[in-house]
């Protein structure tokens, strides 16, 4: 059974910053790309950002330049560091990641979320 368990989010002013971490753990035998994806409310889940086992990334057009993806491979944990938040940032925070099992199939797996709230 795999997990993705993240933390990280609150409240903070706009112009401030957040760090969201996600660990993934369980019987993983690999992990290909990692990202995180945001839900609003009456809005669509959309994807933030995301990266690769090798460590390619890309960024919502909204986000780039604020945020920033990095993964840890030995830890089997993505972060997400965002800087400059704005109200519209706000949202529940979902990490999401593809998994490789010691069986070799691979399934997407997601976090609880983790709610960002950002005041004006």
């Amino acid at each position: 059974q795999v997990q993705l368990v993240e933390s990280g989010g609150g409240l903070v002013q706009a112009g401030g910053s957040l760090r969201l971490s996600c660990a993934a753990s369980g019987s993983i035998f690999s992990i290909n790309a990692m990202g995180w994806y945001r839900q609003a409310p009456g809005k669509q889940r959309e994807l933030v950002a995301a990266i690769t086992s090798g460590g390619s990334t890309n960024y919502a057009d909204s986000v780039q330049g604020r945020f920033t993806i990095s993964r840890d491979n030995a830890k089997n944990t993505v972060y997400l560091q965002m800087n400059s938040l704005k109200p519209e940032d706000s949202a529940v925070y979902y990490c999401n990641a593809n998994i490789r099992l010691p069986s070799w199939r691979e399934y997407d797996y997601w976090g609880q979320g983790t709610q960002v709230t950002v005041s004006s």
